[in-house]
């Protein structure tokens, strides 16, 4: 192409200097002596016309295609705004503001980074318009006993967002990490460690590092977090007063549960601590939200196995249950501790027997509303990988289902386990706890739950709702008066 525009450019030169210095000239040298003068009034104006003319249609034929292809670059569908204005960060087409934010999820399994991109065009509410993402194993707490090993991990996940993020962005680009509930079930000193290896990394790169910028999430933050997520991708943030959705979310340590009630009976009939007041949007929220740290899936199972968390069994000794298929025995690791188990045989049904022992684990641990019925509720995490290990929904794409129907399922792999054994020797165990959780939150057997990995190819966890209200929390610190 560059080739093709020299020839071209060389060849239209070639054509100025002809008519500035052939014709005229030769017509010029026939005329006689006494009429050069009139001529020369009349030939040269006229000369320095046309050369004008074809040095001004030169350069518009020149200008015009790099002025397209940025009129090109500025609508394509899908096209970065980063790579759309070349002028200051937070700028680009048509007034939109653009800023960047980086969520590190520690969570108990993993350590995951989400790089998020959003525009706001003014008086607007922002919009997300891409997301980075990628998840390391294993979590953070993994590395309580050789703290110095944790930093590469975290070092490779910022490099991913240097690479995702233009240059000019990111010294106003901040820069979290949430620890969830992997670090809340470690000694405080060895948490605090951990934290502070991580920070000393963020605080070496060049994005917007602030004091709080590590730290344990509590399960409340981590719960109305997801709200946010749930509800900012559903697009119930930009209608003030407008219908909300519920969340459900299942990790390895900790569930949670967030809704915004809408009877004055929830608000009443809640325990403390389990109201909190949110501000977004220059909006205040006051949602019911809540973590049952120990019971996220992993956890149970140490508890439904007759495990005490981050110890090993007294004295090597075998954790039996009912929950497990009666010929089983293996191994299972949790939290860096290797456990022994097996099933047991028994005279009763294997899910009679494995319902009774995860009533006895969630016995008044779960605080129940009536509300619930009456409020549509997104679920993930774990309750999205079971419905779609046993085919309740689409793998890939998700779907709904009714709260039976993992009771239905819960029955039929408890009751097929010897005979046609699951990919996990857990199923029968983690699909009766999700069964009984559920019922224990107050949803009936015929409530319908959405589950969903993402929502317009974005993530569906807590981790986008916690750094846009980070950011939405700097904004006011900058502008107290909004």
């Amino acid at each position: 192409m560059k080739k093709g525009i020299h020839c071209e450019t060389s060849r239209k030169t070639s054509y100025i200097y002809q008519l500035w210095h052939g014709p005229w000239q030769t017509r010029m040298r026939k005329i006689s002596n006494h009429g050069s003068l009139r001529v020369a009034k009349v030939v040269y104006p006229l000369g320095l016309c046309v050369g004008l003319f074809i040095y001004v249609a030169y350069i518009k034929w020149h200008r015009v295609p790099a002025t397209q292809a940025f009129s090109i670059t500025g609508v394509a569908p899908g096209t970065r705004w980063s790579q759309q204005a070349h002028g200051p960060p937070g700028t680009a087409a048509h007034g939109h503001e653009v800023f960047y934010g980086i969520m590190f999820d520690a969570g108990s399994t993993g350590t995951r980074v989400h790089i998020f991109q959003f525009t706001q065009p003014p008086r607007e509410t922002p919009t997300l318009t891409h997301e980075t993402f990628k998840a390391l194993k294993p979590g953070l707490s993994a590395y309580a006993d050789d703290v110095e090993k944790s930093a590469q991990g975290i070092q490779e996940l910022l490099d991913v967002a240097k690479r995702d993020i233009p240059f000019d962005f990111w010294k106003a680009t901040p820069l979290v990490l949430k620890a969830t509930a992997g670090l809340r079930l470690l000694p405080g000193e060895k948490a605090q460690k951990l934290l502070q290896k991580v920070k000393e990394v963020f605080k070496a790169s060049p994005f917007l590092v602030g004091d709080d910028c590590v730290s344990i999430m509590n399960g409340t933050d981590e719960g109305v977090s997801a709200w946010i997520t749930i509800n900012f991708l559903t697009g119930s943030l930009k209608t003030p007063g407008g219908s909300s959705v519920g969340m459900l979310d299942l990790g390895g340590g900790s569930t949670q549960i967030a809704f915004l009630p809408r009877v004055e009976g929830t608000l009443q009939a809640s325990p403390p601590g389990y109201l909190t007041a949110l501000r977004m949007f220059n909006r205040t929220y006051k949602l019911y939200s809540y973590s049952y740290l120990g019971l996220g899936l992993m956890s149970a199972r140490l508890a439904i196995l007759g495990g005490v968390e981050g110890q090993p069994a007294k004295d090597g000794k075998e954790l039996v249950s009912p929950c497990l298929s009666p010929s089983f025995k293996g191994e299972w690791e949790h939290a860096e501790v290797t456990y022994r188990i097996s099933g047991q045989k028994a005279a009763a049904t294997l899910h009679e027997l494995c319902a009774t022992r995860v009533s006895e684990v969630l016995q008044n641990r779960v605080h129940r509303t009536e509300e619930v019925k009456r409020v549509d509720f997104y679920a993930f995490s774990y309750y999205y990988d079971l419905a779609a290990s046993v085919g309740l929904i689409d793998a890939e794409k998700g779907g709904s289902l009714m709260v039976g129907d993992f009771e239905i399922a819960a029955k039929y792999v408890c009751r097929t386990l010897e005979t046609q054994p699951p990919s996990s020797p857990f199923a029968c165990m983690d699909l009766t706890y999700v069964t009984l959780l559920l019922q224990e939150f107050g949803f009936p057997r015929s409530k319908v739950l959405k589950l969903t990995r993402k929502i317009d190819n974005v993530e569906t966890s807590w981790a986008l709702g916690a750094i846009f209200h980070y950011i939405d929390s700097l904004n006011r610190q900058k502008s107290p008066a909004s």
